[in-house]
């Protein structure tokens, strides 16, 4: 046997996988104390490898400040294991009828990891806030931004050209696709404190826009990874059209509607500048048509909240009416609307849209491994009892 194929086929690198998974799992819910659950996963099981920092608020921290932990991420340990699982049936199992409970269970196994590899790739998870009486057809993803110059001159559509704040580093150049326009980031803060100015100020970066109107600046602040709370990201963004600079705006994911709108304006055209949250489309709308808050009597606590919406799809067939309430999801077109909160004193619905491709493989992996577990000990069972009744 080859020296590659008994390695990876050890039972000693198994359960060495296990502990490391163990250990994984143990440093990764200390540190979600402080970075939350998202990023957590991310920084710990989305990973090849990842970094344990001695924690600042654990005690003797001044002594241990310089103690660093690295440890192999999710990714690497789930691919080490799925590849001891399969070597090993290659090596050491044969398919036979006495052993189709262990296929069973590790083939469940297997689906089990490719559905976790095929979620934290694919999966997408947004907001979608629809006012009682009133429709929407996009969502929000809260973890990221997106820098959008909007084309509104069409009297039935809007064109927007949109930016991911991921490509906004300070000094590049980026032409902004289907405009004769093009912008440099001069500064771009993933978390800051955004506010209007007592007085002007001297040597603002932005010339133009509200941060000249209304003088509104901002400065850095750290990152938050709470899962309450958000990024305010901002960035003082320089625009140029084929003449040369036309100005530099501040722009943010705070300044919405309720600001007035920044605009660009070149050889009589113009564009509306905003950094917001990524907008994810959708071709059909949610229409909210009531939304009910039922609280136990006499107190403000609830105990059900729940939304009845109707879907105007581009396709009338698709057309459909549900109610969406807690644990009672609606699917359609491959996404998930759960119930997710409220606000606007009863009269807003805000969704939580997930769109899972692999949604089913969990469900199928987890039978199939009840399942194998059921015949692998049902067959020994059958075979203790011949065995006493021969004894008998």
């Amino acid at each position: 046997m080859s020296p590659v194929f008994k390695f990876f086929a050890s039972l000693r690198l198994t359960v060495v996988l296990l502990a490391l998974s163990i250990v994984l799992v143990f440093f990764g819910t200390l540190d979600q104390v402080h970075y939350g659950i998202w990023h957590t996963q991310k920084l710990y099981f989305q990973s090849f490898l990842v970094v344990w920092a001695y924690p600042e608020q654990f005690p003797l921290y001044d002594k241990l400040f310089w103690f660093h932990l690295p440890m192999p991420g999710g990714y690497l340990l789930g691919g080490l294991l799925m590849a001891n699982l399969v070597t090993a049936h290659f090596v050491r199992f044969k398919l036979t009828a006495k052993k189709s409970g262990i296929f069973m269970i590790h083939f469940g196994l297997i689906l089990l990891l490719i559905s976790e590899l095929l979620t934290n790739l694919l999966s997408q998870e947004s907001q979608m806030p629809v006012d009682e009486g009133g429709r929407a057809n996009y969502s929000n993803a809260f973890r990221s931004n997106e820098l959008v110059f909007i084309d509104r001159s069409h009297p039935e559509h809007d064109t927007v050209h949109s930016i991911p704040a991921g490509l906004l580093r300070p000094g590049e150049r980026i032409d902004v696709p289907d405009t004769p326009l093009s912008i440099r980031t001069v500064r771009y803060f993933p978390n800051s404190n955004v506010g209007r100015a007592q007085a002007p100020v001297a040597n603002n970066l932005a010339d133009s826009g509200s941060a000249v109107t209304m003088n509104i600046v901002a400065t850095p602040a750290e990152k938050t990874f709470a899962e309450n709370e958000i990024n305010t990201a901002t960035a003082y963004v320089e625009v140029s059209g084929p003449d040369g600079v036309l100005g530099t705006w501040l722009v943010s994911n705070v300044l919405d509607e309720r600001f007035p709108v920044q605009e660009v304006s070149y050889d009589d055209r113009a564009w509306e500048i905003a950094l917001r949250f990524t907008r994810i489309y959708y071709p059909f709308e949610i229409e909210l048509i009531e939304f009910s808050h039922d609280r136990y009597p006499g107190t403000d606590i609830p105990y059900n909240f729940s939304s009845q919406v109707r879907i105007h799809h581009q396709n009338p067939a698709k057309n459909q009416q549900a109610l969406i309430y807690m644990n009672h999801p609606l699917r359609y077109e491959g996404l998930t609307f759960y119930q997710a909160s409220f606000a606007n004193q009863d009269t807003t619905s805000i969704f939580q849209v997930v769109r899972n491709p692999g949604w089913i493989l969990p469900y199928i992996s987890v039978l199939l491994m009840g399942l194998g577990m059921c015949v692998q000990f049902g067959m020994h069972f059958i075979k203790f009892l011949k065995k006493k009744k021969t004894s008998a």
